[in-house]
């Protein structure tokens, strides 16, 4: 048997394997195959060499976890391998990687749909200019931390690329409301927009968005620390399919956020709004009542809120996995135990974050304990909670992580000279 294997996959061409299997379906059988493996293959013999390398087997290539120093030639000769093949291509972190070879690939892989170029410090608006001469039918682009991208981009995009539903420009910080009233206007299909870190964005950047997206989903605009009330009040109002809005970092909204998208967008699942300190208890009433497909939230340092917004949460939002409530200060077992006795609590809370919750016992862990999704706790700083405490929640749910920080107590004073062996500063659970 051992003979048999050997002689299947020698180097020769006339292996058996070569003879029993026509070739159609030896390359289905790569095709299942990932750029790793296909390089190895292709290395066996000169007729798996013809095969592995074949165009059709490189509809998609993921470099991230290849190889991220490679040069611009390298995607040259991929593009010039694959040609109207490739469907999906990442370049992830591949910081050698320019315009000159982004031309060459544009102009060779003009079916191209997806393709990430995230963190690809290199790469200017030159390549945007290529993509939208030669890649019409492209759907997701990602340019995040190419921080050269400028207004010019979205433009070239806009004229060139109607097709586009997905793009990520977070950390583009030079991207203005002229870019993105250009890119809305001729991309009404965008269903999704990361906009973190572009901290030029004003309210009427929003009013476009609003005013031209009717299918957005996905809305990230972490940081983007000048938008108010009144720009995202015309994103509620104009995209009723949102499911995903991040608005974290942005201190000056309000509640009236909350009764917007109570009102507006009754598909919301995700709402990340860490660090919005206005935001209180009344307009997350407003929000629980009307949001009912709620799957995670991030409150945390949301200092106003109290017991009154997991009460809320609990009648309301029975499709809670991950909440974050971390440095909400006020809140208390009570409002836990109303959490842990909601529907949510049986079979979908994930992750609950109470770091810094000062007020939070041992209590709060015996409200939990019937949670038996719960895979993850923070405590960090919570000073009322006890080793005990988590020891008799591991009782009941022995494969949760706990991420627990004890301070030290205060040592006595050393005898004899002796010195410990190890550190004692902290029990990380």
């Amino acid at each position: 048997m051992l003979i048999y294997c050997l002689d299947m996959f020698s180097n020769s061409d006339e292996a058996v394997i070569n003879k029993k299997l026509p070739k159609e379906l030896l390359l289905r059988i790569f095709s299942f195959l990932d750029v790793v493996t296909l390089c190895r293959c292709a290395q066996v013999s000169r007729s798996w060499n013809v095969l592995a390398l074949d165009g059709s087997n490189w509809q998609r290539i993921d470099l991230f976890d290849f190889q991220r120093d490679i040069e611009g030639r390298v995607v040259e000769n991929i593009s010039k391998r694959c040609g109207g093949f490739l469907r999906k291509l990442s370049l992830r972190g591949c910081l050698g990687v320019g315009d000159s070879a982004l031309r060459t690939f544009s102009q060779n892989c003009r079916n191209i749909e997806l393709l990430s170029l995230n963190g690809c410090t290199k790469i200017t608006d030159s390549t945007c200019n290529s993509l939208s001469k030669f890649c019409p039918k492209l759907k997701h682009l990602d340019l995040a931390s190419c921080t050269s991208i400028t207004n010019l981009s979205l433009k070239a995009l806009s004229e060139g690329c109607p097709l586009l539903e997905q793009l990520n420009i977070s950390w583009c910080d030079q991207v203005t409301k002229d870019g993105i009233q250009a890119l809305v206007r001729s991309c009404p299909g965008l269903k999704g927009l990361f906009l973190k870190g572009c901290t030029q964005l004003e309210d009427e950047a929003l009013k476009h968005i609003g005013a031209h997206c009717p299918e957005l989903v996905t809305l990230n605009l972490q940081t983007c620390s000048q938008i108010t009330d009144e720009g995202l009040i015309t994103i509620c109002r104009g995209c009723h399919r949102l499911q995903s809005l991040c608005v974290s970092g942005c201190a000056n909204i309000t509640d009236a956020i909350l009764h917007a998208l109570g009102q507006n967008c009754p598909r919301l699942r995700i709402l990340e709004v860490a660090r919005c300190s206005q935001l209180t208890d009344v307009g997350f009433t407003t929000l629980a009542r009307n949001c009912h497909e709620l799957e995670k939230m991030d409150l945390e340092e949301c200092v106003q809120i109290t017991d009154g917004t997991l009460i809320q949460l609990s009648i309301h939002c029975p499709r809670l996995q991950v909440l974050s409530l971390s440095h909400c200060e006020l809140i208390t077992d009570d409002g836990i135990r109303h959490l842990g006795s909601g529907p949510c609590a049986h079979d979908r809370l994930e992750v609950i974050e109470l770091d810094n919750c000062p007020l939070i016992t041992d209590a709060s862990l015996e409200h939990l304990k019937s949670c038996h999704s719960l895979d993850r706790i923070e405590l960090y700083d919570c000073q009322q909670i006890t080793r005990a405490g988590i020891k008799r929640l591991r009782t009941h749910l022995p494969n949760i992580k706990v991420h627990a920080y004890f301070a030290p107590v205060t040592p006595p004073p050393s005898v004899g000279g002796s010195r410990q062996r190890f550190c004692r500063c902290c029990v990380l659970l």
